[in-house]
């Protein structure tokens, strides 16, 4: 295999599935990406799924590091230049990965801040940095205040209402002049944060925030 390595159909509907049942917010706003990285957003959200589901599989720590191991093996696989491991979720991640030749090191930056939690609580500041990264690096996007308002949103995401998020969201918000436009469909889920938008809105509210720029 090579760098042009495509996973299955089936691994991209497997995924599909994944990510809009159990991260529908997440989901939406990724469908404003184009294609390829939509499917690539989709791939970095299931294998954030994954991982974020470790202390809901087993409350074992000695498990819960076996299966963030089998992770770290499989991240090893996605990145290298053979065929990964047959499970939905590696494949679709390996051929997000090859496209976008993205480091192991990035990957496993998001297994360590999830190993963490293990023992103690999560840092969600860690652990959304992480996947802001990687998002941004689909999207081809690194300018300073993109990275700075796409950082802010992921650790928001991560927390429980109050006014520390509150803070976090306004400082994002600051930056909505300053942002590369092309990194909204990991922006627009913080308009899920604010409350108040039923679920049938939430469709035609990232539509109209997508095309204004606003988050």
């Amino acid at each position: 295999m090579t760098d042009g390595y495509r996973a299955p159909d089936a691994a991209h509907r497997y995924v599909l599935e994944t990510v809009r049942a159990a991260d529908r917010d997440r989901f939406l706003a990724a469908l404003f990406a184009p294609e390829p990285a939509r499917s690539d957003l989709l791939a970095l959200l299931a294998f954030d799924h994954e991982l974020a589901r470790t202390p809901t599989v087993t409350r074992e720590p000695m498990l819960a590091r076996i299966r963030l191991q089998w992770w770290r093996e499989a991240v090893a696989e996605a990145t290298g230049a053979g065929a990964p491991r047959a499970q939905p979720v590696v494949e679709a991640l390996s051929e997000a990965v090859r496209r976008h030749r993205l480091a192991p090191e990035r990957l496993e930056a998001l297994i360590d801040a999830r190993e963490e939690e293990i023992d103690g609580a999560l840092d969600v500041v860690r652990a959304g940095h992480a996947l802001a990264d990687l998002e941004l690096a689909v999207l081809g996007v690194a300018d300073a205040a993109t990275l700075q308002a796409a950082r802010t949103v992921g650790s928001a995401w991560l927390m429980g209402e109050g006014p520390e998020r509150a803070a976090l969201l306004a400082e994002a918000r600051a930056l909505r002049s300053r942002i590369d436009k092309a990194a909204l469909p990991i922006l627009l889920p913080a308009l899920s944060l604010d409350g108040g938008l039923t679920p049938w809105r939430k469709p035609l509210a990232y539509w109209w925030a997508a095309r204004t720029g606003r988050y």
